[in-house]
């Protein structure tokens, strides 16, 4: 199985903390659209005939697709490749998008999971953010698309909001579980040097949140997601049993998939296609038949890496069996001491071959991943 990643690069506003690629301007919205129809095209023999189980459609801003667009990409996906008749469909959607008239045109175009940017519930932290949305919006728009029919909901949420305490973050999470969702994504506000809050932050006029206010507002939220019955299956992804996200879990587990838009990226196993992150370029090149793409050959480190990094990060541990049978390395002999350290200190434990970060391992990831890295 594999899937389909759709990048829909355009935007109503700039969001402060978003460095992903993207463009307010929709002038080129129309034919970018075509040419991602086109790229779908070209890249047919991608995934050499593997069945499409997941189509995702990322941004940006999916939700800005009008019906005919929407219905180009989907169709010609279902023309091109192999797709499984249960497969999930998903798209991104902000608040302000999701009337009751857009979530039936969703639903009647074959979208059957939504992904609803919503970050916060309070009104002054979605300013701080520039969304397009109200706190009001954030409520409403759930509900409507669970009335809407849709039965496959995740919201997103972003903690590590500068504040005086951890109040707002503890309503946050109150009002989420009071829409019973199915699956919740939360992430740390990440200051990115390229964003409006970077550059507050380099001029001194936005003051980014301490380290341990950011991890304490973690561990609340891990405390919360567990009493309410939701399983932690990746670092920040947060399920009711059997509702994960099928297309995620898919880059955590390795499997092949497609990208197309500019910036998408692509991944076969060996090696990774970065798209030009350009909508004109984009346009332009693939209009001439040319796909503009870097690509990256992965080296056997490579892969061990890739594999190190994705598998940490979920609830089903990084398998050191593979690494050493597929990869060549051996890690219980190469990071025997790093690995004994990891376990005296609470941060990782071993089960049948299997490494795990334990939650207080969880707040120490990247760091903990980086050095066990095959150089």
């Amino acid at each position: 199985m594999s899937g389909i990643y759709l990048h829909i690069p355009f935007c109503k506003q700039a969001c402060h903390y978003c460095d992903f690629h993207f463009s307010t301007s929709m002038g080129l919205k129309e034919q970018t659209i075509q040419a991602i129809a086109r790229e779908l095209e070209l890249r047919q023999g991608y995934l050499q005939g593997q069945p499409v189980r997941t189509v995702y459609f990322g941004g940006g801003t999916p939700s800005l697709l009008n019906r005919q667009e929407l219905q180009l990409l989907l169709e010609t996906i279902k023309e091109l490749y192999i797709v499984s008749e249960d497969a999930e469909i998903t798209l991104e959607a902000n608040p302000d998008d999701l009337t009751p008239a857009k979530l039936q045109e969703l639903r009647a175009a074959g979208v059957n999971r939504l992904s609803i940017g919503l970050q916060s519930f309070h009104e002054p932290h979605l300013r701080l953010m520039n969304r397009a949305h109200n706190a009001t919006e954030s409520l409403q728009c759930v509900k409507d698309a669970q009335a809407a029919g849709f039965s496959s909901i995740t919201v997103d949420l972003i903690y590590g909001i500068p504040a005086p305490g951890h109040a707002i973050w503890h309503r946050d999470l109150e009002t989420l579980f009071s829409l019973g969702v199915q699956h919740v994504s939360c992430y740390a506000l990440t200051i990115e040097p390229d964003t409006a809050l970077g550059r507050w932050s380099k001029k001194g006029s936005f003051k980014p949140a301490e380290d341990e206010f950011t991890a304490q507002q973690f561990e609340i939220l891990l405390e919360q997601m567990n009493r309410h019955g939701y399983v932690q299956y990746e670092i920040s992804n947060f399920c009711r049993p059997g509702h994960e996200s099928k297309h995620n879990s898919n880059y955590w587990r390795g499997v092949h998939y497609l990208g197309v838009g500019p910036s998408a990226h692509s991944f076969n196993g060996f090696s990774r296609q970065y798209n030009v992150s350009h909508n004109k370029k984009y346009v332009d090149a693939i209009t001439q038949g040319q796909v503009p793409f870097e690509l990256e050959e992965l080296t056997l480190p490579d892969q061990a890496n890739d594999y190190l990094l994705t598998s940490l990060r979920t609830i089903w541990g990084c398998d050191l069996r593979k690494i050493n049978q597929e990869y060549g390395y051996d890690f219980r002999v190469r990071n025997a001491a790093y690995l004994q350290e990891l376990q005296e200190k609470g941060l990782a434990r071993i089960e049948e071959n299997v490494l795990y970060l334990t939650d207080k391992g969880k707040l120490l990831a990247d760091q903990i991943t980086l050095e066990l890295f095959v150089e």
